[in-house]
């Protein structure tokens, strides 16, 4: 994977050092196309993320798949200290306006640059350095 521009690094979630309990939500977006993917990423780098980190969407990394199956696709992961934490930061991120002006942008609906979505809940282990 690539990095996006937007989220150039991986960032350890504050719970890790503190060792508490957390939940990582793997999410992996496939497009139609290559040209389709790029559009994605460019709608998280010119202000999905903000978005994310404004509504309490606390992001791990996001990052463009250079090999694998499923291509072009992209993925990011997010941490949440709890799964009712997940639904109500997801519900914030629904309803703030920016989002829905920025997800109804003729060239960044979900129909012109999405074709499948997966999503995945993950544990980290007690040694996890994330």
């Amino acid at each position: 994977m690539v990095a996006f521009e937007g989220m150039p690094k991986l960032e350890v979630p504050a719970a890790t050092a503190a060792g508490q309990p957390r939940v990582f939500e793997l999410r992996i977006y496939e497009s139609h196309s290559k040209k389709a993917n790029k559009k994605k990423i460019e709608m998280f780098n010119r202000g999905e993320i903000a978005i994310f980190r404004r509504t309490g969407l606390q992001p791990v990394f996001f990052g463009e798949t250079l090999i694998g199956s499923g291509l072009p696709n992209l993925a990011y992961l997010l941490v949440f200290e709890s799964l009712a934490a997940r639904d109500k930061n997801w519900a914030a991120f629904a309803g703030d306006p920016e989002w829905k002006r920025l997800s109804t942008t003729p060239g960044y609906t979900d129909a012109e640059i999405v074709s499948n979505i997966h999503n995945l809940f993950l544990r980290p282990t007690p040694y996890s350095q994330i």
